[in-house]
């Protein structure tokens, strides 16, 4: 695959939002297609995605394929305060749009909006060594040939001159090609008491 094109997120652009909240859905399923998955198709990226466009679009990049984007890369350099700036500014709105019961109890949708409401918070043990964290999705137009290595770089550079000395990502831990990936860029485990989580010194 040829290297594509790499750069900032047009965060103000409508019809570049609704692609990247396309991407979200299309690689929400531990990087694979989501789509069937979810009644409402803008749930998973109202809860992962939109929040870094509205809040760090200086740390939102992506990769073109064809002229469109194919993958984007988002950060936030400090967690706990994207966390506190969340929950003034990004779940209010969605708290109204989409209260609980919403959707059926057991279903995938109405554990986001579980999520909506009842936010993740990072454990406080990761934030002194690794302040910021990333979310990273790719379509399959956008993998392999390096690009989603270039991506992250792009981030992990960006991060550098905001000042941050480490970044962390979750990853599910039946993701095993992620994990793989991440570890060979210099990722590793941290030792906190739910999920897997990756760290990297910056």
């Amino acid at each position: 695959m040829s290297t594509l094109p790499l750069r900032h997120a047009r965060t103000t652009d409508p019809a570049e939002v609704d692609r990247l909240y396309e991407i979200c859905l299309r690689t929400g399923a531990s990087g694979a297609d989501a789509t069937a998955l979810y009644t409402d198709p803008r749930l998973l990226g109202e809860v992962y995605l939109g929040a870094y466009l509205a809040l760090e679009p200086g740390l939102a990049f992506v990769v073109e394929a064809d002229g469109v984007a194919a993958g984007y890369v988002l950060g936030a350099r400090d967690t706990a305060a994207f966390e506190a700036r969340t929950e003034r500014e990004w779940w209010p709105a969605l708290r109204e749009r989409y209260p609980l019961g919403s959707f059926p109890e057991d279903s995938r949708d109405e554990a986001l909006v579980q999520q909506i409401h009842r936010p993740h918070r990072t454990h406080a043990a990761i934030l002194d060594a690794y302040p910021s964290h990333l979310h990273v999705d790719l379509l399959p137009a956008a993998q392999g040939g390096g690009n989603g290595r270039r991506l992250l770089e792009t981030l992990f550079d960006a991060l550098r001159v905001a000042g941050s000395p480490g970044v962390h990502l979750g990853v599910a831990e039946d993701n095993v090609s992620a994990i793989g990936f991440y570890e060979h860029l210099g990722f590793t485990r941290l030792d906190v008491p739910e999920g897997l989580v990756l760290g990297l010194r910056l």
